[in-house]
């Protein structure tokens, strides 16, 4: 998982998922379920996120696919496209209310206000998602560095130094840059150095 990885400072293998991804894009044009899938795979795991934001966006194909418009969301939040994530999550909570991947919907959430600076509506979306999610902790403890509640922020990155003590700032960078643009880097790395996680 996202968490998972990013504790050990890995990303998962990519060369053979990247090398079959493109080969199913060549060999197929309509189909919405290879084409959500292409684009998350260009995208998270190639860093390409305008080439696999062009393949999901296709989602008109199937409106009605879940997974296409959560896929959506999270491409559109490595964009720091905001709104757009948003909006795609509505479509997902529409479609399917009681998803079993509702805490990925609700991390997302907490992404896109985190990056459009509405940092208690993150606080609260990462809460949603946590029991699910570690990985929310990075969110909510970066929302926290941001509105300067410093005993709040030093509890969570105790928190998350607990899990993953390596964890320092600049790991954290290092391993979303792959596929988060700057601009939506930074609110989560800026957020966690002001929270007092360690910088290097």
């Amino acid at each position: 998982s996202w968490w998972h990885s990013e504790a050990r400072g890995q990303r998962p293998p990519t060369d053979e998922a990247v090398h079959l991804a493109r080969r199913m894009m060549a060999s197929t044009t309509d189909d919405p379920d290879v084409l959500w899938m292409v684009g998350w795979c260009l995208a998270y795991l190639a860093g390409e996120t305008e080439a696999g934001a062009d393949l999901i966006e296709r989602v008109a194909l199937n409106p009605n696919c879940a997974e296409a418009w959560l896929a959506s969301a999270y491409v559109n939040c490595f964009a720091c496209r905001n709104d757009a994530a948003i909006e795609a999550l509505q479509h997902v909570t529409r479609l399917s209310p009681l998803d079993p991947f509702g805490h990925l919907v609700k991390f997302a959430f907490a992404l896109a206000h985190l990056q459009s600076a509405r940092y208690q509506q993150a606080i609260e979306w990462a809460d949603r998602a946590l029991i699910q999610k570690p990985g929310a902790m990075i969110v909510r403890t970066a929302a926290c560095g941001h509105l300067e509640r410093r005993d709040e922020a030093r509890e969570w990155v105790g928190r998350i130094r607990e899990i993953a003590p390596q964890l320092t700032v600049s790991s954290i960078r290092d391993f979303l840059s792959g596929f988060f643009v700057p601009e939506a880097l930074a609110y989560q790395v800026d957020g966690l150095a002001k929270a007092g996680l360690p910088r290097d």
